[in-house]
C-alpha cells in the first residue's frame, strides 16, 4: 500500500528534531534538507517544516537543461545526480517554494529526497520517525482520506490566483496552520 508524508503543521513545536535526524539519513553528507521557519517571530512562537513537497510536475526537473534531477515511480524528487548536475541552478530559481540549495564548493543542488533509500522499502523518512509530536506523519492514502473528512486540508499555492497556481498537485500532503488561514489556536 503507497504511504506519503503528511504534514500536520499546528503540531510543530520548534524542536528541530527532524533537522537533526535528516542529517543522519543515508546519502546527506550530514546536510539539512529541510528547514523550520519562525511564522511570524516578532508575535508568537508558531513554527512550521518545510522540506520538499515532491511536485507531481516538478519546476525544478523541468528546468534542468541537464535532466540531472530524477524522479522515481513511487513521486520522490530526489537530488541532482552527481555525474549529470552542471550547476545552472535552474531548478534552485524555478522551485515555487524556495527548496532546492545550492553547494557552491561541489557545484552541485542537494534538497529533500524523501530519505528514498528507507521509503522504497515502507520504512518513514527519518524526519517523520523522530518527530515527537507528528508533525510530520507517513500515513497511507486510505490515513489521508480519514484526516481529510476531519478538516479540510490546505494547499501551498505559489500564485495569489487559486485557479491558476504556478505549481500543482504535490506527493506531500499538508494541513497549513491555524495562523495561516486566520485561525486562533485553542490550545
Amino acid at each position: 500500500m503507497k504511504k506519503l508524508l503528511y504534514i500536520e503543521m499546528d503540531n510543530c513545536i520548534g524542536c528541530r528534531s527532524c533537522l537533526a535526524a535528516c542529517t543522519q539519513c543515508g546519502g546527506h553528507d550530514e546536510r539539512n534538507r529541510n528547514y523550520v521557519y519562525e511564522v511570524n517571530p516578532l508575535v508568537n512562537r508558531q513554527t512550521i517544516p518545510l522540506m520538499c513537497l515532491h511536485c507531481v510536475n516538478p519546476a525544478c526537473a523541468r528546468s534542468c537543461p541537464a535532466q540531472a534531477i530524477q524522479i522515481t515511480p513511487e513521486g520522490a524528487v530526489l537530488s541532482a545526480m552527481v555525474e549529470k548536475c552542471i550547476g545552472c541552478q535552474n531548478c534552485t530559481i524555478a522551485c515555487p517554494y524556495g527548496i532546492p540549495k545550492f553547494d557552491e564548493e561541489q557545484n552541485l543542488m542537494y534538497k529533500c529526497d524523501l530519505c528514498y533509500d528507507r521509503t522504497k522499502e515502507g520504512i518513514p523518512p527519518m524526519c517523520a520517525s523522530v518527530c515527537p509530536t507528528n508533525t510530520l506523519q507517513w500515513i497511507t492514502e486510505d490515513e489521508l482520506a480519514m484526516k481529510q473528512e476531519q478538516h479540510r486540508l490546505g494547499k501551498w499555492l505559489s500564485s495569489r490566483q487559486p485557479f491558476d497556481p504556478l505549481e500543482g498537485e504535490t506527493n506531500v500532503k499538508i494541513n497549513l496552520p491555524g495562523i495561516l488561514q486566520g485561525k486562533q489556536k485553542l490550545f
